[in-house]
């Protein structure tokens, strides 16, 4: 098979290679998926650069998690009502050494999902990371029916599936964006209202929201955590999986005084059920016509290492997948 890897970390031009690889073959509970897209997430970058000084847990990474395409091959145990079936799939490349920069993968069948019929697999290969991340976010601190729910970078990746998610669960939704232009992309996603995070956005957000906040998803945890506890109701919730200080300090007495709750949300490691539920209301989303996300560029498997460059540095708005 033709795929894509890396045997030392570092820059995509400098470490990914393109070749030929011996086709995998699936294991008992494994499905093979013939890749049609592959989505390039900032997890696979960052695993790619070592941001976490974590080092090379193989001595060859086939990038990227998540990806969609049909599956060919089954192993011992998989019903064979999966062979033939268009889908989407996550974390190929979590405690796993082969992702989906290929044209062939394995994963275990229960991280497959049936594609559904009006979903591209471009939009398949974009839901994994972000939309799991998302959902978790979500819902992890119990129900939003009836709840205020505040989704910090309403316009990314993680943040339009939140605005999505919570606003199918039944929640009030207000999204924040960094530029005017993005206002109508979380709108667009179900945000009953989107604000741009600048100076004005705490006396904004309380003017729009006067009741204050049940629950916050968070993009920029040191960044916002004071706004955040500002705008955050007694006894409410802040789940966040991304922060722009890795050492962030923490305002104890403040959180302790409303009672808040703190979640730390790690993709990869998230529940069994919880992945499973999220790909559930994903799909149904998808089939109510939620249009998802935007693809800026389809990216040969041949040119991934622009693929990488344009995910660091952005031309334009929107998801890069990689094509086979």
């Amino acid at each position: 098979m033709r795929a894509a890897w890396y045997e030392k970390q570092g820059p995509a031009r400098e470490v990914l290679t393109v070749g030929e690889m011996p086709d995998p073959i699936p294991g008992a509970g494994e499905v093979r998926i013939h890749i049609a897209a592959s989505g390039v997430n900032p997890g696979d970058i960052k695993k790619r650069e070592d941001m976490f000084g974590y080092g090379m847990a193989y001595p060859r990474v086939i990038p990227h998690s998540d990806g969609a395409g049909q599956i060919d091959q089954i192993g011992k145990g998989v019903s064979a009502e999966w062979i033939g079936r268009s889908v989407w799939c996550y974390g190929a490349q979590s405690y796993r050494p082969f992702g989906t920069a290929a044209e062939l993968t394995v994963v275990p069948v229960d991280q497959v999902v049936p594609l559904p019929e009006n979903v591209s697999a471009a939009q398949g290969a974009c839901l994994g990371i972000p939309g799991i991340t998302a959902h978790r976010a979500v819902h992890v601190g119990g129900s939003v029916s009836g709840k205020t729910v505040l989704v910090q970078g309403a316009a990314g990746s993680v943040g339009l599936c939140a605005v999505q998610l919570a606003r199918r669960a039944g929640a009030r939704v207000i999204g924040t964006v960094r530029l005017a232009a993005d206002e109508e992309t979380a709108r667009k996603a179900g945000a009953h209202a989107a604000v741009i995070n600048d100076r004005e956005l705490t006396s904004r957000l309380k003017a729009i929201a006067p009741e204050g906040f049940d629950h916050i998803v968070e993009v920029a945890f040191a960044a916002n955590l004071d706004a955040d506890l500002e705008l955050l109701n007694m006894g409410g919730s802040i789940a966040t999986y991304a922060t722009d200080s890795a050492r962030p300090v923490i305002p104890f007495w403040q959180l302790v005084f409303k009672n808040i709750r703190l979640f730390f949300l790690g993709s990869d490691d998230f529940p069994k059920q919880a992945k499973i539920a999220a790909t559930v209301d994903l799909n149904a989303a998808l089939e109510a016509g939620w249009p998802g996300f935007e693809i800026a560029e389809r990216i040969p498997l041949s040119e991934i290492v622009r693929a990488h460059e344009l995910s660091e540095h952005p031309a334009r708005s929107g998801r890069i997948v990689v094509t086979l």
